[in-house]
């Protein structure tokens, strides 16, 4: 198979072949193929890789584990040198029965906004000194809440930034 593909290649043109090195490069470099190998590797997984200074025209490969995963490249550690190989994602054949895995959910975490707050509630926030102050709302405004500060100060906060105080 790869016999035929080489002859085909030796009786393209020069531009021909760059062209086909352009269309390949885009398809390796793609996002949507990078994040399917992404998330179908995990570290330390066994896994199969092309060796680039096998001499011929076939595949040659080698084993190794995953030690690293870049944006583009990941790094796998030959299992016969110890040397770490940093390759494309297409560079490394998944092994048989290899699932994508679901990546960690992301936890969204939501940001107190005006209906969260009322006049007298008791608040902290950090203050451009990263100071915690501790007031309680006066004032309900349209995008921060008017404080007053124990320590006899005025602010004005937005709501993302507020904590409730509970008093015990």
């Amino acid at each position: 198979m790869y016999h035929a593909m080489l002859d085909a290649l030796n009786r393209a043109s020069s531009i021909q072949l760059y062209h086909l090195t352009n269309i390949i490069e885009r398809l390796m470099s793609d996002p949507s193929r990078i994040m399917q190998a992404r998330l179908a590797l995990r570290l330390g997984l066994e896994v199969r890789f092309v060796d680039w200074a096998a001499p011929g025209v076939e595949l040659q490969f080698r084993r190794g584990t995953v030690v690293v995963m870049k944006d583009k490249q990941v790094g796998i550690k030959d299992m016969s040198t110890g040397q770490v190989w940093m390759l494309p994602y297409a560079a490394v054949e998944l092994p048989e029965g290899a699932t994508p895995h679901a990546p960690e959910p992301e936890l969204k975490v939501k940001r107190p906004g005006r209906d969260d707050f009322c006049k007298g509630d008791r608040v902290s926030f950090e203050d451009r000194h990263l100071q915690t102050c501790i007031g309680t709302i006066v004032r309900i405004n349209q995008k921060t809440a008017s404080i007053e500060a124990d320590d006899g100060r005025g602010w004005r906060v937005s709501f993302g930034l507020l904590r409730h105080v509970v008093d015990l």
